[in-house]
């Protein structure tokens, strides 16, 4: 199972971004290999539809579980399509290692 997290920055440092389709890296975490990789947003400036284009990208990778501040009504219609599990956390001063600390326990 792959879980993503929103991220601010590619480090384990960085801190929690509140939003999905404009968060500047998501961090993938497998559960299984405890692989941990940070993905570029590629779309996170773009005009429009960024977090349609986030959501294709989550279906791309495989992910069951995406942990973020809010996500918009058209990538979450997509995501629930795919069965991909929402979790909302509203605490930006969190890290990403803090976070992943707290799925590990």
């Amino acid at each position: 199972m792959k879980t993503v997290i929103t991220s601010t920055g590619n480090t384990l440092d960085s801190n929690f971004d509140l939003r999905f389709g404009r968060a500047a890296y998501f961090c993938v975490y497998d559960e299984e290999t405890e692989k941990i990789e940070f993905i570029e947003n590629i779309h996170s400036n773009d005009q429009g539809g960024a977090g349609s284009k986030a959501s294709e990208k989550m279906i791309e990778l495989g992910v069951t579980k995406i942990i973020s501040g809010d996500f918009g009504p058209k990538a979450m219609e997509l995501l629930d399509q795919f069965k991909i599990r929402l979790i909302l956390m509203s605490d930006e001063s969190k890290k990403v290692s803090d976070i992943l600390n707290l799925m590990k326990k």
